[in-house]
This record gives C-alpha cells, sequence and structure tokens, in this order.
C-alpha cells in the first residue's frame, strides 16, 4: 500500500533528522541556548515517529513491536524511573526534568525508550549504514562550527551579534579556551567527538577492506576520513577536557584491538592503517597540546617555553596561583554530598532528576572554600551516581543491567558475528564496497562509542544527543548483526489485514491519532512561546526594566500555568513593581500588586516545598517588599525571616543562606543574635569575606568597637590587604 510506503519514509526520514539537526540546533531567544532546543525537536520528532508508526499499525490491522534482548532491563529501568518520580521530592521536576535542560526527565526518558523501539520495529542495516552517515555529517558540521573559536572567531557570535568574534559570550564561556560549538559545553562536545571519531574511522576503513589494492575513489574516502578524524580530534583537545580525552583513547584503543584479533586485515595492513591514524593524533597533541597537564610537558608549547620563559595559559586541571578549584576536588566533594543523600532514601532516591534539592541538604561544608562555593549544581557531575541519589539503588541497578546486558551479549556474539552478519548483507542492500569487513568494523567501531560514553558520563552526565547515542547505539548493533527475530516480537493482528483499501473504521482511528499528536505538538510550541517570553521578562528583570519585563512574565505565565518557574519570576517582578509604587507615593495599586505577588508565591512554595531556590526567591520578594512598606518593615521581614529559615533547613551547610539569615535577623532588631549566626557561618566558610564585614558592623551597633577593629583587622590580614570599605570604616572606628 502506497500509504504505508509514506509511512515508513517518515519514520526513516525522522530519524535521519534526529541525528541530523539534534547536535546543530540552538537558539538565542530561549532560557537557555543549546539542551531546551535539542529536547524539543527531540519530543516533536518522536512525536511524528510515533504517529506514523502507530498509522502503519492501524492499517497493517496488526500490533508489532520487535522484542530485543534488552527488553527486560529496560522495562525495569522505565519502571524504576516512574516509581521514583512518583514518590519524589518535587513530581514536576521529576516528570519534565530539571527546568532549562529537560533532559533526565521521566518525559526524556519515555522518548528515548519510545525512540529505541520505534527504530528496532522499523529500520534495517542499510537504514542504520546511512543514520550512522549523516550521524557524522552533522558531526562534521559541528567540529567545523566550532574549530575556529579557538582561534577568536565563533560563528554562533555572528548569528547573534553579526560580528566574528567571542565578544557574545560572558566570562563564563571563552570558547578560545574551551571550544564547546553547538553543543553548549566544552565536556559534552568532547564526549561527542569521542563517541564518533572511531566511527568515522570505521566508515573510512570500509573502502579499503581486506582488499590490497585501493582504487583513486577508495582513496579518496580514506583519505577525507583521515580528515575528519583528525578535525574531531583536535576539536577534542581544544575543549580542554580530560573526561573526554580519557574516554576516547580507551575507546580508540579497544577499536583498534578488535580489529586485530578478529583479523580484519593481515599484520602489515594493520599496522600501517593503525599507524596513519593514531600518529595524527599524536601529531595533533604534539603541537596544540592534550588537557593532561603531565603530557603537556612533551609538546611543543611547552618545549619552546623553555628557550622563551612566559607565563602559560592555566589548564581546568592544573590551578596553582590561582583561585579557581581543581574541578577534580569539587566534583570529589559533590560525589560524597551524592552518597549521603542517597543514605537518606537508598530504595528508590529523591526523585528523577531532584538531585539539586537532594545535595543541598547533604553538601559538605568543604564545598564552601571551593570556587565554585555559591553554584547551584543539579546534577551530580557523575552519571551512576545522579541516577543512585535520585532513582536509588532500583534505578542504578536498573540503568547497570542495561549496559551490562548490551556489553556482554555484544562481546559475546563477536565470535560468532560473521554467519550472522552474512543474513544481514543478503536482506539489505548495503552500498558498500565489502560489506562483511564494513558491518564489522562499524559493530566494533559502535561498542568503542558506547564504552566512551560510559567513561565520560562517570566524570559528568549525558545531554540529549549522548543519551540519544546511548539508547540507540544497542538497537544499531542488535540490527547490523541480524540479532533480531521477528518470530519473537510482540505481535497481535485485530482484523484480517489482506483487505487493500482503509475501511472507515481504520480512518476514524487514524483521525483521532492525528488530533492527539497535533495537540501535543501544539503543546510544545505552547511551551516554546512560554519559555521565550520568560526568557525575555527574565533578562529585562536582570536588566532593571521590570515594567517592559511584566508583560512577558504575565504571558509566559499564561501560556503555561503549571510552570513553577514562570510564577516565581513574575512574583519577584510584582513585589519590585509594586515597591516602586509604594515608594512612589501610590499606595493602593501598590498594595493590590504586592498582594498578587505574595499570592503567586504561595501557590508556588506550597507546591514545591522542597525547592531551596524558591524560598530563597520568596526571601527576596519580601526583603524588597520591606524596603517601601507602608505598614511598617517588621511585618515583611517576618515573613522574609520565615522564608529563610525554611531554606535554612533544606541547605543547612550553604553558607549564603546562613549569611543572609545573620543579616535578616540583625536587620529586625537582634544583632547579638546576628553576630552568633555570623560567627556559625564563618565556621561553614572560613574565608567569608561578607560574613565578617557584617559581624564588625553589628559589633560596632552594639558597641563592641574593640572587637569589630578585630573582626576588620583580620580581614585586611587573612583574606583582602586591600579592601577599601573595611580600611575606610576601620579609620572611622579608631578615630
Amino acid at each position: 500500500m502506497r500509504l504505508i510506503n509514506y509511512l515508513n519514509r517518515i519514520i526513516e526520514y525522522s530519524f535521519y533528522a534526529i541525528f541530523l539537526l539534534i547536535p546543530l540546533v540552538f537558539s538565542g531567544a530561549t532560557s537557555e541556548l543549546f539542551e531546551f532546543p535539542k529536547m524539543w525537536l527531540t519530543f516533536g520528532l518522536t512525536i511524528l515517529i510515533v504517529t506514523a508508526w502507530i498509522a502503519k499499525m492501524i492499517l497493517q490491522k496488526r500490533i508489532f513491536i520487535q522484542r530485543t534482548p534488552l527488553d527486560i532491563p529496560i522495562f525495569l529501568f522505565l519502571a524504576s524511573q516512574i516509581i521514583s518520580t512518583i514518590f519524589s521530592l518535587d513530581p514536576h521536576v521529576s516528570l519534565w526534568g530539571y527546568y532549562s535542560r529537560f533532559n533526565g526527565g521521566l518525559l526524556s526518558i519515555i522518548t528515548y525508550i519510545v525512540l529505541y523501539y520505534a527504530l528496532v520495529s522499523s529500520l534495517e542495516a542499510k537504514h542504520i549504514l546511512r543514520l550512522l552517515f549523516v550521524g557524522f555529517f552533522s558531526a562534521l558540521i559541528v567540529s567545523l562550527w566550532g574549530f575556529p573559536s579557538h582561534f577568536g572567531i565563533d560563528p554562533t557570535c555572528y548569528i547573534f551579534r553579526g560580528s566574528f568574534d567571542t565578544s557574545c559570550w560572558t566570562d563564563a564561556f571563552k570558547p578560545t579556551i574551551r571550544i564547546f560549538s553547538t553543543l553548549g559545553q566544552p565536556a559534552w562536545l568532547a564526549a561527542y567527538m569521542a563517541l564518533l571519531i572511531p566511527v568515522v574511522i570505521a566508515f573510512s576503513l570500509s573502502a579499503v577492506g581486506k582488499k590490497k589494492q585501493i582504487v583513486n575513489s577508495k582513496k579518496f574516502i580514506l583519505v577525507s576520513g583521515w580528515l575528519i578524524a583528525s578535525l574531531f580530534y583536535a576539536d577534542l583537545i581544544f575543549t580542554n577536557t580530560r573526561a573526554g580525552f580519557v574516554a576516547f583513547w580507551i575507546a580508540n584503543l579497544l577499536f583498534w584491538a578488535a580489529l586485530f584479533f578478529k583479523k580484519i586485515f593481515e599484520q602489515r595492513s594493520f599496522l600501517k592503517y593503525f599507524l596513519i591514524f593514531n600518529f595524527a593524533f599524536l601529531l595533533c597533541n604534539f603541537f596544540a597540546g592534550s588537557p593532561i597537564e603531565s603530557i603537556n610537558k612533551f609538546t611543543f608549547p611547552a618545549l619552546t617555553q623553555h628557550s622563551t620563559p612566559q607565563q602559560s595559559t592555566p589548564q581546568t586541571g592544573g590551578l596553582e596561583g590561582t583561585n579557581i578549584t581543581d574541578s577534580g576536588n569539587i566534583r570529589l566533594l559533590v560525589w560524597r554530598g551524592a552518597l549521603d543523600a542517597w543514605n537518606e532514601k537508598p530504595i528508590f532516591g529523591t526523585g528523577v532528576e531532584t538531585f539539586a534539592f537532594a545535595y543541598y541538604k547533604h553538601k559538605p561544608t568543604e564545598h564552601n572554600l571551593t570556587s565554585e562555593w555559591d553554584y547551584l549544581y543539579n546534577k551530580a557531575h557523575n552519571e551512576y551516581l545522579n541516577y543512585l541519589t535520585t532513582t536509588g539503588i532500583f534505578g542504578l541497578a536498573s540503568y547497570l543491567s542495561i549496559i551490562g546486558t548490551f556489553l556482554f551479549l555484544s562481546l559475546k556474539k563477536l565470535k560468532t558475528q560473521n554467519s550472522k552478519l552474512k543474513t544481514t548483507i543478503k536482506n539489505s542492500k548495503l552500498l558498500v564496497s565489502d560489506p562483511l569487513f564494513a558491518l564489522n568494523a562499524l559493530s566494533f567501531a559502535l561498542i568503542a562509542g558506547y564504552i566512551s560514553i560510559l567513561i565520560s558520563n562517570f566524570f559528568g552526565f549525558s545531554v540529549v544527543i549522548i543519551n540519544l547515542y546511548f539508547f540507540l547505539i544497542p538497537a544499531f548493533i542488535f540490527i547490523l548483526a541480524g540479532d533480531l527475530n521477528q518470530n519473537k516480537s510482540l505481535s497481535k493482528n485485530f482484523g484480517s489485514s489482506k483487505a487493500l483499501n482503509p475501511n472507515s473504521y481504520q480512518w476514524l482511528l487514524i483521525a483521532i491519532l492525528l488530533l492527539a499528536s497535533g495537540s501535543l505538538l501544539v503543546g510544545l510550541i505552547n511551551y516554546w512561546n512560554a519559555d521565550i517570553a520568560y526568557a525575555t521578562g527574565s533578562n529585562l528583570d536582570k536588566a532593571g526594566s521590570y515594567q517592559d519585563a511584566y508583560p512577558q512574565l504575565v504571558k509566559a505565565v499564561n501560556i503555561e500555568t503549571n510552570e513553577p518557574i514562570y510564577k516565581d519570576e513574575l512574583a519577584i517582578n510584582m513585589s519590585t513593581l509594586a515597591a516602586a509604587l509604594f515608594l512612589g507615593k501610590n499606595d493602593k495599586e501598590g498594595v493590590v500588586l504586592s498582594k498578587q505577588a505574595i499570592t503567586l508565591d504561595n501557590e508556588v512554595v506550597s507546591s514545591h516545598p522542597n525547592d531551596v531556590v524558591f524560598w530563597k526567591n520568596r526571601v527576596r520578594l519580601f526583603y524588597i517588599l520591606s524596603q517601601a512598606d507602608p505598614l511598617g518593615e517588621k511585618n515583611y521581614l517576618d515573613q522574609a525571616l520565615k522564608a529563610i529559615n525554611k531554606a535554612k533547613e533544606l541547605a543547612p551547610s550553604d553558607a549564603k543562606i546562613s549569611y543572609n539569615l545573620g543579616v535578616l535577623v540583625g536587620q529586625t532588631g537582634n544583632p547579638t543574635k546576628a553576630i552568633e549566626i555570623l560567627k556559625n557561618t564563618i565556621k561553614l566558610k572560613p574565608d567569608y569575606r561578607d560574613a565578617y564585614f557584617a559581624i564588625g558592623l553589628f559589633y560596632h551597633e552594639v558597641g563592641e568597637d574593640q572587637k569589630a577593629i578585630y573582626t576588620y583587622q583580620f580581614i585586611l590580614k587573612n583574606i583582602d590587604p586591600n579592601d577599601k570599605q573595611v580600611q575606610d570604616n576601620l579609620k572611622s572606628w579608631m578615630k
């Protein structure tokens, strides 16, 4: 039937679109430039795939879901995510994922699993080869896009500002030091490159096969693959990411080891191609360095610096002489906090994607002494600990069962793969010169790439494109190896499939399906528009344009009434506008707006009582109102105190919350208690300048000037000898 052919094409080309577009898409209009657009496009394309898949089953009068060797582990993993969401600290966050990224939430997990089954139920080996080609073509664009940013020429800035430089990025994003291209973060780009370099090598070598002579067209493919692999590796170096670097070399060596032990080439040919590719990689390291400092002393930049002494640019790992804490040391503290949080809820965890809430409560006090002491950690920076904390031992065990089962089956079947591959070749018209070699090499490359994901995830966490490869590489392997038996599939006929034309009942089901799919797509578009309005309003708030921000935030809340992030930002905005009305002697409108702000904020904290960020913002809301309160400051400050005490309960080791609590207590007329709280604050963070400064002020307020002077002298001696504000106060008090 022609309609079924069209549906097959929709499924096929939607998968191509996923692997082509997801790495490339980004948006300057949304609240998060990279991950949010990628996740939303994934949702949209998945809806198209599932719609075509179900419509095909309706037309064929047959439910068909291909069974695979991972069915039980995947079912257990999905069950763990659902249970964890039900008992979550914040079910809304667990369902959607942490706002702005969304990857990792229950909906995204369901999406990846659905894509896995849609792919194994709909595509063949020839489609997988095309899909992988599309994937590394997309990676080539990503690589070419990011490469010049290392030299100060960023195409993204041209799109955002019309200038080919890196001026569109803040100090937190410095592509000249660590490139990130269209992935949004250096570690994510490194993981992506490490994953795909073995696949590029495999495609290159497929032009050779076991034949000794290479015609010109095959030479072109081999040389092109060599150049592309070298470009990918150069980008990997420029990300300056140790985890991705280590992941690549382990994956790379495993790939070549597989080729050697399976005797894909005769020994002389193997050595030739091994040296061709790996010498290029080492040459890149020699001239461009590496993310590992101990290797850098053997590189060209380090050797030339001996003859011409000059200060080197610090790497992310070696930070001697700077105020930036080594990322490895910070990661160890986060891991310790993750384990402490898991101990509190060991079976099902704190809830999918609720790491930010869990970590705040168990944050080690030593984290306050790092350069990232006031950062919000919404991930454990270890995928496995993240699952352990948020979904418990059930979630981690089921996740590891997917990995373990796939690797066990893959390695076990490598020995007997050739016979099954011949069946695959017979059933699929593969457009490669040496199909048996190509499928063997690609299988090894995909397994190596999969292992690189496992290593990168140990030191970081998955993003959309990495999760897509994590869930779909097993499907690629099963299809390429001819390891799927349609006789062992979930298949059920619900009528005679002999009829050539659909009946009215089938058309009705398809119409209902299209309406449901259309409503889901409209929902995605509405959420997208709401996020754009929220991003605009939030940026205007940050710029101080509260009146301009107000209609944008109202628009966001009206479009997505269940999103607490929008309500929280609008409540802060309204409190600021209310304070301005009070100061302008427009008390009537100020009271109305302030009541609306408080009501909105009450909704947020009552529905999401475990989100410490909302409680911190509630403190801010009441403090803003207290600055222009016609009824007396103490009324709103008391509410701020209640909110910050709740925040302190949720984040007992957070030094900034403790500091703000002390300041608020002092402002409500109890400086003695404020000093006591602030002393506890400096126990949490002994180098906290602002806490010492506040203690000095409160000592001065209660008449203990000698203690105030001693406190400020401590700041000058141990924290900042050039602190002018401290110096001025000292001069005043000592007179």
